[in-house]
């Protein structure tokens, strides 16, 4: 009586999923419409007006226009692990779609089969069998395994995404990698600079000292600014070390041999890129077009869960030969052939496609929200290279701008010093002031370069490969 009535209440529901599967070609995938950005729809601060060449359509090797840079980056394209993980789950994700294309159509085998069994009258009885047989072939009428297919499709093109977003990710690090490296000679350099100033000024304290033309404190002042020197070029001794392993591992192998930086973040001038418009990201951004594939795949899982509640038409055939003497199979045998219609109809199944349906829909509620999240991400990592745009120049120019001021302190400071006008802690404060003033320059335009490099990055640059150069 449960099940009656169970099938009762359902038949409702099957009627107005099967005359929407005929209106729909028999396919029960819910129509798909993008779901809005939920984000404004121009920069802050930036004219609102599309890009004249977006940023994703400019190849790596045109915006990296450092040599160095990119015969490093050619390197990790051919040896970083992480891409060719990305390279080989494109692989699989290929042979699944494959796979379920497969599920559309018949599996045929060849079998032979033979067997001897005693008899009443003592003797042996053969049997010898051989043909085709066509197993559970699902006649796909209500469009279960089309929606399947359609799922593993867009499984398949979300992996190519992720292996585009992952080659952008890396173009980037790499290049992020190697401007570290430039700072770090600049700063070793700064650092070795002034560590010989102080350790000449330490030179003369003592010899000052000596002669009883200065007090101690003079002289100590000055051994300390020198160890404090030390302490820094150890630092940055180290520091260096840490960036060049970090640029191997993304590498995925050893830098070139007698590889020695030429370059400096001075001289390393980056393109100037259009913001262009948010919508244009949906297009452009690897990462957003995943996670609309992946709603698409959700979307189309509704689809096979639909088709679950509707009858599953098999087919299973077969034709061959039967004889009861090996020699005589396929001249004397006796042929013949098989066919098998099979229709399932699901009557009582204790709620399991009903939860099944109720399981993929909020699936695909999850992936609209995900979609959601990676717009929302993608606009706030656009939108802060944007602001490091607007405001890194302006600090560079003043960061600039006090560095040689604090030169020229110290030039009249030591003068001073020197004729016995100013007091050696004035020299000592405008050397430490200076050395600090001139790592803020250094640390700055590494700041503004890689936030240009970020902001070609969060543009959607750095996938396309272009021609060999």
């Amino acid at each position: 009586m449960k099940a009656t009535t169970a099938v009762s209440a359902m038949r409702p529901r099957l009627a107005a999923l099967a005359a929407a599967a005929l209106l729909a070609g028999c396919s029960m995938i819910p129509a798909y419409e993008r779901p809005a950005a939920p984000v404004a729809p121009a920069w802050a601060g930036t004219p609102g007006t599309p890009a004249a060449q977006p940023a994703a359509d400019i190849e790596w090797q045109s915006y990296f226009n450092d040599a160095q840079l990119r015969q490093l980056i050619t390197l990790a394209l051919q040896g970083n692990r992480d891409l060719r993980v990305a390279a080989l789950n494109i692989e699989q994700a290929r042979a699944q779609y494959q796979v379920r294309g497969a599920d559309r159509f018949p599996t045929v085998n060849a079998a032979v089969t033979g067997s001897r069994t005693p008899n009443a009258a003592g003797g042996i009885t053969s049997a010898y069998n051989a043909g085709f047989t066509v197993s559970a072939w699902e006649i796909d009428f209500f469009g279960r395994l089309a929606s399947l297919k359609e799922a593993a499709l867009a499984q398949y093109l979300a992996t190519e995404e992720v292996r585009k977003a992952v080659q952008i990710s890396l173009v980037a690090a790499v290049a992020t990698g190697y401007l570290n490296l430039l700072a770090d000679e600049e700063l070793l350099a700064i650092t070795r600079q002034t560590l010989a100033t102080r350790e000449e000024s330490l030179r003369l304290s003592k010899l000052r000292f000596d002669n009883g033309a200065t007090s101690e404190l003079d002289y100590r002042q000055a051994q300390s600014l020198a160890e404090a020197a030390r302490v820094a070029l150890a630092q940055q001794q180290r520091q260096r070390a840490l960036d060049e392993n970090a640029l191997v591992l993304l590498l995925g192998q050893p830098l070139p041999a007698g590889f020695t930086l030429t370059g400096n973040t001075a001289a390393l001038t980056l393109p100037e890129l259009p913001a262009g418009l948010p919508s244009e990201l949906l297009v452009r951004r690897p990462d957003i077009r995943q996670a609309e594939q992946q709603l698409l795949a959700a979307n189309a899982n509704i689809g096979a869960a639909r088709a679950a509640f509707f009858p599953r038409i098999a087919l299973t055939a077969g034709v061959g030969s039967a004889s009861s003497h090996l020699s005589n199979l396929f001249s004397g045998g006796s042929w013949g052939w098989t066919l098998a219609p099979q229709a399932l109809l699901p009557i009582f199944d204790a709620g399991r496609n009903q939860a099944n349906l109720e399981s993929v829909t909020a699936a695909r509620a999850v992936a609209v929200a995900q979609y959601e999240k990676a717009i929302q991400v993608a606009f706030r990592e656009v939108a802060d290279a944007l602001a490091g745009r607007a405001t890194l120049g302006e600090q560079l120019r003043a960061q600039q701008a006090q560095a040689d001021a604090e030169a020229a302190r110290f030039n009249l400071s030591d003068l001073r010093y020197r004729n016995g006008v100013a007091s050696y802690l004035d020299l000592l404060d405008a050397q430490r002031a200076l050395f600090t003033a001139r790592q803020a320059v250094v640390q700055t335009r590494l700041a503004q370069l890689q936030n240009q490099v970020a902001l070609y990055k969060t543009l959607g640059g750095g996938w396309k490969d272009g021609a060999a150069r």
